[in-house]
């Protein structure tokens, strides 16, 4: 999370310069489109070179005291590619103004294309001459800062997915949906879990399904590569390099055809994948009814036609592709516009046919503000053409709308812990009990282990405070001021009192981290393990509190100082030496929380599971899941909308509001501005009278 914090401010910086150099030449933004994106391509490949590299090396065989030569087969299998050095993005950046860069570009594109056949003709090498030798330069700084250097994946997602959708606003490209959020991708991966076979995304845009179901693999110690073979169907020329070139930055490749899915199956796979997972476009309705009537990808018939003959709603179109892509026993996973789950008329028909097949395993609603193109809710369908006997006549419907993190003021996602525990709901309603338990286990065990990683921030802050107090406290004696002299009682009390606290959390981390040496994955230890870990976010949340107390305080008794030590010009201890002392506190203070939140963050979301799941079994939770059945949905209309048969949640407490200390943090912040209303009286007033008013 903490690389996210900040993501908003580097892409829009990123954006504005890119697009400056854009604005102040002669090159249409579909000239600038390309070559931009080739950039990022090769800054995030070489970011994904360094993370393996070293790890690669150290692992090379040697025979008679000579080590192997690295290999692109080395790399393709930590999921990078090989950069010859030339093609290597610090290279690029640190050539001189005197060098070719368009030239460089291109020999560094065509080497990585002569390595990987899959990515002959789709990098970008000929735009890269239409470009002038010092715009070339600036782009290439430009999107080299700091922050990006030691980024991981998560974040080049985010600037790639910015950047499309920068370019489809300024006219770069036709404005389709190309890359679809990793979180919502991972939710898809995570549930239908494709860890063999034929993978096939018919919208593939960006080919995000894809780069998350190698992922999924790589986390079950696998070599996708080995395992899964990816085919994609997009209409757009560009967009098909574009996925191409985030396939291969993950060192993958997959056969992507141009086509129109609408009218086409270039791979002929009907019957035959084993996973389909897309985000196709919502709510088409130019699709031409009489070129898909006898469509043997249709097996529920067409959606409902309107006068011009054109399919009045594509969405069933897709859906109905999706089921039929499936072999006997293939999943799909999708995304979906929250209409379709309860349209009605022709498209309930079909729904219906559909829901009755059995075949339908989950639906998930997702709350808006999820995509950067669009704002509006949506929804997960899952398909199972191998559902056990016991779920063919059940759907589970999971509401996850109330589920999010806020990563930017427009942008949500889901945390990595609210993904885990969201998969959790589906591992019970398939009666996978044991991965619940093993979950519950980790979070809590990651509880303990932030916990022990919290004790020497807390000295250390400790330490600051002392530092700072020992420095100011001689010279108040002497400044003899009241005001002053009770500010640092404030000071010292707040200090005693979290030490207090500290020693408090101290013994528990020693007495819960005892106690978990004996917790094995079984539902009651892990219970007791939960019960007894919450005083440890409890005391967490009350440090967090008292480390913020402790820099405020002594914050304004600087701020007072300094006013007095400037007025009678007291020179020990200097201005500089306390603002530095506080700076070390912050910093201090920094550290600690950002420790101490992880304490209460593991343990609620295990807490989270075991409060909904008190005996690790599946049930039914207002506002959150509902196993339904069938009977249940067609005496609803054959609607497939989870927030119909959820329900709506309890209103939740906000369990971390101190009304007490909220209070004195509202003290501490009147009485500073009393102070200053009182030197501003007095500085109005003398004013007056050098006036002689």
């Amino acid at each position: 999370m903490a690389q996210l914090e900040n993501i908003e401010a580097i892409e829009k910086r990123l954006w504005s310069a890119a697009d400056t150099l854009r604005a102040n030449s002669n090159y249409a933004a579909n000239e600038y489109f390309m070559p931009v994106m080739g950039l990022i391509f090769l800054r995030h490949a070489y970011s994904r070179y360094l993370a393996v590299k070293d790890d690669i090396i150290a692992s090379l065989p040697s025979r008679g005291g000579k080590t192997r030569e690295v290999t692109k087969e080395d790399f393709s299998q930590r999921g990078a590619i090989y950069l010859q050095p030339h093609a290597q993005f610090d290279t690029l950046v640190g050539l001189p103004d005197s060098a070719d860069r368009a030239q460089a570009l291109i020999s560094a594109m065509e080497s990585i294309e002569a390595d990987y056949s899959s990515l002959a003709g789709v990098l970008p090498k000929a735009e890269y001459q239409q470009l002038e030798n010092n715009v070339l330069g600036q782009l290439l700084r430009t999107l080299n800062p700091e922050e990006l250097k030691k980024a991981t994946g998560d974040i080049f997602g985010r600037i790639y997915e910015y950047f499309l959708t920068a370019f489809a606003d300024v006219g770069a490209h036709d404005g389709g949906e190309f890359f679809t959020p990793v979180s919502l991708v991972r939710l898809i991966t995570n549930i239908i879990e494709p860890d063999h076979g034929k993978v096939l995304d018919p919208a593939c845009g960006s080919g995000g399904m894809f780069v998350q179901s190698a992922h999924f693999v790589e986390r079950l110690k696998q070599n996708p590569s080995e395992l899964l073979t990816f085919y994609g169907a997009e209409k757009n020329a560009t967009t098909i390099r574009l996925a191409k070139m985030n396939l291969a930055v993950h060192g993958l490749s997959g056969d992507i055809q141009k086509a129109i899915s609408y009218y086409e199956d270039p791979h002929e796979l009907l019957h035959k994948a084993d996973f389909v997972m897309a985000n196709p476009p919502f709510n088409v309705d130019e699709v031409d009814a009489e070129a898909v009537k006898n469509d043997p990808r249709l097996p529920f018939g067409l959606p409902g036609v309107n006068k011009g003959n054109k399919v009045s709603n594509g969405n069933y179109l897709w859906i109905s592709y999706f089921y039929s892509y499936l072999n006997d026993k293939g999943r799909a996973g999708f995304v979906m516009s929250s209409q379709a789950s309860s349209a009605g008329r022709d498209e309930a028909r079909v729904r219906q046919k559909l829901v009755e097949t059995g075949h339908v395993d989950a639906m998930v609603a997702i709350r808006s503000n999820f995509f950067y193109t669009r704002t509006v809710p949506c929804e997960l369908w899952f398909f199972d053409k191998a559902k056990p006997a016991e779920h063919k006549d059940h759907v589970l419907m999971l509401d996850a709308r109330n589920t999010y993190r806020k990563v930017t003021r427009k942008i949500y996602d889901f945390a990595p812990d609210q993904l885990a525990n969201l998969t959790a709901i589906v591992w019970l309603y398939r009666g996978e009990q044991q991965r619940f338990l093993d979950l519950v286990a980790e979070h809590l065990g990651e509880t303990v282990a932030a916990a022990r990683d919290c004790r020497e921030p807390l000295i250390a802050l400790r330490n600051a405070i002392d530092t700072l107090t020992d420095q100011i406290k001689p010279a108040i004696s002497a400044v003899g001021n009241a005001a002053l002299t009770q500010s640092l009682v404030e000071l010292e009390s707040a200090t005693t009192d979290y030490c207090a606290e500290a020693g408090a959390f101290d013994s528990d981390v020693q007495a819960c981290n005892s106690f978990w040496q004996g917790v094995t994955s079984t539902n009651a230890l892990l219970l007791a393990a939960g019960n007894k870990f919450k005083s440890l976010a409890e005391h967490s949340r009350d440090l967090i509190k008292d480390s913020d107390l402790l820099y405020k305080l002594s914050s304004r008794l600087l701020e007072d100082y300094a006013r007095y030590a400037h007025e009678d010009d007291t020179p020990n201890p200097t201005i500089r030496d306390l603002n530095r002392s506080r700076k070390t506190a912050e910093e201090s203070r920094k550290s600690l929380v950002e420790k101490l939140k992880q304490v209460r963050h593991y343990w609620k979301a295990a807490h989270w599971l075991q409060e909904k799941f008190p005996s690790a079994e599946l049930r039914d939770i207002p506002g959150l899941v509902k196993r339904v059945s069938l009977a249940q949905i067609a005496a609803n209309d054959w609607s497939l909308t989870p927030g119909r048969y959820v329900g709506q949640a309890p209103e939740e407490q906000d369990d971390d509001f101190d009304f007490e200390q909220a209070l004195r943090e509202i003290h501490i912040e009147l009485r500073g501005l009393n102070d200053e209303a009182v030197e501003l009286a007095a500085e109005i007033a003398s004013s007056f009278e050098g006036l002689g008013i």
